[in-house]
């Protein structure tokens, strides 16, 4: 197992929590890029180069000297933080030749000014998430619909993945690194151990879909899982002098499938 960055990052990000270094947002209508800003700089800070990004590149963050990136993820609070949306690439733990870590990162959402600080984060491995290695994305489309026959129906997908706040306990208030068990983390002497977390694949997964036009019914298909059982261990993290709340799997996790009024609920306002 080849040595991860993402020890150095994280701790970047807390160093800089700790000196009080705020978000910044140009102004009130920046939704979405104040925090990746924010995380862009610790990478900066933490010693490495990123290829040049553009809008909706996945990840958001690729190294340009290690197979590694990193995609973010701004939560506010309160407000949505049990799932998030993955904008037409499933969540997972390898793209493009690239190790992914998520950085999820939760801040206030009732602010008057442009400037505030990071409440908590989690940065995990993105095969937390999604183990899966084998689906590969594709949108698509096809025309005929409508009274004249032209009219064209796009299949672009979005996925719906759960966050580390709504997998685990003991996450929320605090800055914690969830990577494989094993893995060599770069300046693994400042951090300590907090929690050995288990995910087990399902016996079974859905493998396609179709969608009523008359109906309005999506209705799915599933398969038996080639790889049901298998277990993902992963430890959890925390700098040294933080806090030792310890880290464990929720009890009740979100369930296999939710409907999309079920989704919807957790959408910001």
């Amino acid at each position: 197992m080849i040595d991860s960055t993402s020890g150095t990052v994280f701790l970047a990000c807390y160093r800089a929590f700790s000196d009080e270094v705020p978000i910044r947002r140009s102004s009130k209508d920046d939704k979405e890029f104040h925090f990746q800003n924010w995380v862009a700089e610790r990478i900066a800070e933490a010693g490495f180069s990123v290829l040049p990004t553009k809008r909706n590149s996945y990840p958001d963050f690729s190294l340009c000297e290690y197979p590694e990136g990193y995609e973010v993820k701004g939560l506010t609070h309160p407000g949505r933080q049990a799932d998030f949306d993955c904008n037409s690439q499933v969540a997972g733990g390898y793209h493009s030749g690239r190790t992914i870590y998520y950085v999820f990162g939760r801040y206030p959402k009732r602010v008057s000014g442009n400037e505030y600080q990071v409440e908590d984060m989690v940065v995990c491995h993105g095969d937390f998430l999604n183990a899966e290695r084998n689906y590969l994305h594709k949108n698509d489309s096809f025309r005929g619909f409508g009274s004249y026959g032209d009219v064209l129906v796009r299949d672009r997908k979005m996925y719906v993945a759960p966050t580390p706040y709504a997998l685990t306990e003991g996450t929320v208030g605090e800055f914690t690194l969830i990577a494989p068990s094993g893995s060599r983390l770069g300046q693994n002497s400042e951090l300590f151990q907090v929690g050995e977390l288990e995910r087990v694949e399902s016996d079974r997964v859905v493998v396609h879909y179709s969608f009523d036009l008359q109906k309005n019914v999506l209705a799915t298909g599933d398969a038996d899982n080639p790889t049901a059982g298998t277990v993902h261990r992963f430890t959890a993290y925390r700098p040294k002098g933080a806090s030792d709340k310890e880290v464990k799997m929720k009890k009740s996790q979100v369930p296999a499938q939710l409907a999309w009024s079920e989704v919807s609920d957790f959408q910001d306002s």
